[in-house]
């Protein structure tokens, strides 16, 4: 039994402990280009939450990782084949129940740990506020990297590409397909721009229907991943996640939480 992870933990354990904090994982079931399984983000979710919460633990954090939402929003892959959407205000309502069932175990601090571009959860948190007297906090472990990420990886990482394909080179390497070559069977991740220069630049926003978007779902060249990259990134995410983690769970929940006395 591994105390971090509630689908592991007994009754007789629980009953006894005093957990404070609550890790809540997202993933998507949905393609990724031709090389990387449907499950990767609900993999990748399930790696990074218990790598974290154990180093947590280790160090005296009270901390329990619940088990993983494999599905999340998909609505620009509808047109592709078992990408699985839940919308987002079904997402909510997900939430919601499930951060009652945590208030009832007296749970009031929770993580989101979000493993999908496609789930946006700072509506959630907005939407929950002042309806639960839990203190909610949202990671997308994704964009937590970027004073460090081309340190680490050559290509920029949109979807399957380099950093995602090197997660799970490290821990789920027999799920990554490969041709006789060893190569891997992937496209190279290029994407069609958008006929209009503010969409380009980042200054107007949209939702992208991803099967016009990429050749095979890919956004991002995955060919120089590795899985020494892999897990140089994993042991970034723990050092920062878990010391959250650990100080999260030694802060009391005041009149001023969570800012400074």
């Amino acid at each position: 039994m591994r105390p971090w992870i509630l689908s592991e933990t007994h009754y007789s354990h629980t009953k006894t402990s005093d957990y404070e904090v609550a890790v809540l994982p997202f993933g998507a079931t949905e393609p990724h280009n031709l090389h990387l399984p449907y499950g990767t983000d609900t993999y990748e979710a399930d790696i990074i939450g218990s790598k974290i919460c154990e180093a947590a633990y280790d160090r005296g954090g009270k901390v329990i990782l619940l088990p993983t939402i494999p599905y999340g929003t998909e609505t620009n892959m509808r047109s592709l084949p078992f990408a699985m959407n839940l919308y987002p205000s079904t997402l909510l309502q997900i939430i919601r129940d499930l951060v009652e069932s945590l208030e009832r175990t007296g749970i009031r601090k929770i993580l989101l740990l979000n493993s999908h571009g496609g789930n946006e959860f700072k509506p959630v948190l907005r939407e929950l506020a002042g309806q639960t007297s839990a203190q909610l906090f949202v990671c997308n472990w994704f964009r937590i990297l970027q004073d460090r990420y081309h340190q680490i990886f050559t290509h920029a990482e949109d979807h399957a590409g380099e950093m995602e394909t090197s997660l799970m080179l490290a821990y789920h390497p027999d799920l990554v397909r490969v041709n006789e070559d060893g190569k891997l069977l992937a496209d190279d991740g290029a994407t069609r721009r958008s006929r209009f220069r503010a969409v380009n630049e980042g200054w107007v926003g949209l939702t992208r229907d991803w099967d016009v978007l990429t050749q095979n779902t890919g956004s991002g060249n995955p060919i120089e991943a590795s899985a020494d990259k892999g897990k140089e990134l994993m042991e970034l995410l723990i050092e920062r996640l878990s010391e959250f983690l650990v100080d999260l769970s030694a802060s009391d929940i005041d009149d001023l939480f969570p800012f400074e006395l």
